[in-house]
């Protein structure tokens, strides 16, 4: 398993792109996802990038933004292209959005098909260039439940469409996450890991929330801690395919709850393994 922590987490601290890389690599992570606001502002500055976080034994996992569907297609066009020079400038061929900002039952044909068809631009266009897009199973996007997600895939038909499995968001929707994950499993190329300490605490997401840095942040715990069960979910999700993940903490004491929740998954997979090697020599 291959694990990362979010830029994100950060959004509200004075913290350097040196310090953030410096602090993950001391506390045995393997990748930081960049969230896109601050992969457009650093650029393609020749200082950061690939090599110099190679340098910290470090890689990205991801660049996380925001495709503008609702613009027009030249627009939309040229901010795939922005994103996708700062994908490659990094190292990464994972490029995350969301599809839409309504629900997938509040969204009509007509804003579906309209939808669909940027998102089969996009696929062609980074497919062209070696990378993928991941749409991210979201509340208010097409991928809010299972059947849509799944719809989804299967109207666009491209293999340059793939899936950012955010568990929670699976979980909020109404399914469990670990059926939701075999089905999808073939499409899945990255997962967000996150948890919450009662469905009555669902809203502390809301973009409008969860963006401010005076939003409420009542309600997320750390990984091990909600009602998400993550030991069930990574045991058995690791058992059949290659894991990278994101923790995705938004709320206070950023550096003490991701070290914990690295150290608990981490443990967790030395378990996993020291199980299967005992097994095996049985």
């Amino acid at each position: 398993m291959k694990l990362s922590i979010c830029t994100i987490s950060f959004r509200h601290h004075l913290y350097s792109m040196d310090q953030i890389a410096h602090w993950a690599k001391s506390k045995q992570f393997d990748e930081i996802e960049l969230w896109g606001v601050h992969a457009k502002n650093l650029g393609l500055n020749s200082y950061y990038g690939k090599e110099w976080l190679n340098a910290y034994g470090l890689e990205t996992s991801m660049i996380s933004d925001y495709l503008p569907l609702e613009a027009s297609i030249e627009t939309m066009i040229k901010e795939t292209q922005i994103l996708s020079n700062i994908a490659k400038h990094w190292g990464t061929n994972k490029i995350r959005t969301f599809v839409g900002k309504k629900g997938s039952e509040q969204t009509t044909q007509q804003e579906r098909s309209e939808l669909l068809e940027k998102i089969r631009i996009i696929c062609q266009k980074l497919y062209l260039e070696g990378q993928y897009l991941l749409v991210e199973t979201h509340p208010n996007t097409l991928a809010d439940t299972q059947a849509s997600t799944i719809k989804l895939i299967q109207e666009i038909d491209h293999p340059a469409l793939r899936i950012n499995f955010d568990v929670l968001h699976v979980w909020e929707s109404g399914v469990n996450p670990v059926e939701a994950m075999k089905e999808l499993r073939p499409f899945i190329s990255h997962f967000h890991l996150k948890n919450i300490s009662s469905r009555n605490e669902l809203s502390v997401f809301a973009p409008e929330n969860v963006y401010a840095a005076s939003g409420s942040r009542e309600g997320m715990v750390p990984l091990f801690q909600g009602e998400v069960n993550y030991r069930e979910f990574l045991t058995e999700t690791v058992k059949t395919m290659e894991v990278h993940g994101s923790l995705e903490w938004f709320g206070h004491n950023v550096k003490d709850v991701l070290t914990s929740d690295g150290d608990e998954i981490r443990e967790l997979i030395n378990q996993l393994n020291v199980n299967k090697l005992y097994q095996f020599k049985i």
